[in-house]
């Protein structure tokens, strides 16, 4: 009892001690905190607002000092201006019907043949993963002029989306991402457990191996979209300004001798308000599926 008695003084301490308050120090270095993130934030989103500033003033706002920091009232007319002479109707279905479809080819092959490099056992498994690791190595742009003569010439896609789509419809960083992550979140005893039950290798992928992956499948489906609704070079070459995605339609308003900036902010607003709707709406889940993940790595 003389032992017991101080360890029970001691815990029930500790748990009143829980219900204070936070030290002053400790307020101070959390008040800290937040001004700096808050700080970072708003330089962050500074260039985005400038945008919105820009868009909605006149072409002599973007010069003029000092800055105009309040948006103005032309922001619908320089809007309607930039739609109407990108042809911003045509490119953003394009560039969604575009990044839609390389989003899913990506995720798709990416967890199959991760899969298949993380836990199956096949002839040349190493070979084949290491070869695929040596493309990632190669630059894009040397392979630009045969895959134009590809499309142009082989195919005769040139002009038409899935030229665009294509090419892009696997990636080997994808591959890799998935292996690495398949290998230490998905666990042998799950596959052999699935094989006990009767499933086969495709029921396997798609009730145990896509809801394994489903956190970086996430990331990847976010970072995927965003460098397909952002690409620039190839569908220019590959489409050219009469099918165009939003960032060939955004570079028509950049061209000529006169360079109206507020029609050109006008029209990135236009061109970046899908990524941030997506964002906006699928975020939560994306964040959450994050957390997911390294909580059960």
């Amino acid at each position: 009892m003389t032992t017991l008695i101080p360890v029970s003084r001691a815990m029930t301490g500790a748990r009143r001690g829980r219900g204070q308050p936070a030290a002053p120090g400790q307020r101070r270095a959390g008040t800290r905190i937040y001004l700096l993130l808050g700080l970072i934030a708003a330089v962050s989103a500074f260039p985005l607002y400038w945008s919105l500033v820009a868009a909605s003033n006149d072409n002599s706002a973007a010069g003029s000092w000092p800055p105009r920091l309040l948006p103005g009232s032309h922001l619908w007319e320089n809007l309607q201006r930039a739609y109407l002479q990108a042809n911003f109707g045509l490119a953003l279905l394009n560039s969604m019907i575009v990044a839609t479809a390389i989003t899913v080819s990506v995720v798709l092959t990416s967890t199959l043949a991760g899969f298949a490099f993380a836990k199956l056992r096949f002839r040349g498994k190493n070979a084949l993963l290491g070869f695929l690791l040596v493309t990632m190595m190669v630059p894009a742009q040397l392979g630009i002029i045969p895959l134009y003569i590809m499309m142009s010439q082989w195919l005769g896609w040139t002009g038409h989306l899935q030229a665009v789509i294509v090419p892009a419809a696997t990636s080997a960083f994808g591959v890799f991402l998935m292996r690495q992550y398949l290998s230490e979140a998905l666990p042998d005893a799950l596959l052999e457990a699935g094989r006990i039950d009767g499933c086969s290798t495709h029921r396997l992928y798609w009730h145990v191996v896509l809801p394994a992956a489903r956190p970086v499948a996430a990331v990847l489906a976010l970072f995927t979209f965003m460098n397909a609704w952002n690409d620039f070079f190839w569908p220019l070459l590959a489409l050219g300004q009469g099918n165009p995605t939003t960032q060939v339609a955004l570079s028509t308003l950049a061209g000529g001798y006169y360079m109206d900036y507020s029609l050109v902010l006008a029209g990135t607003l236009i061109s970046t308000a899908p990524v941030l709707l997506v964002f906006l709406f699928l975020g939560k889940q994306i964040i959450g599926g994050i957390m997911q993940g390294a909580v059960k790595a």
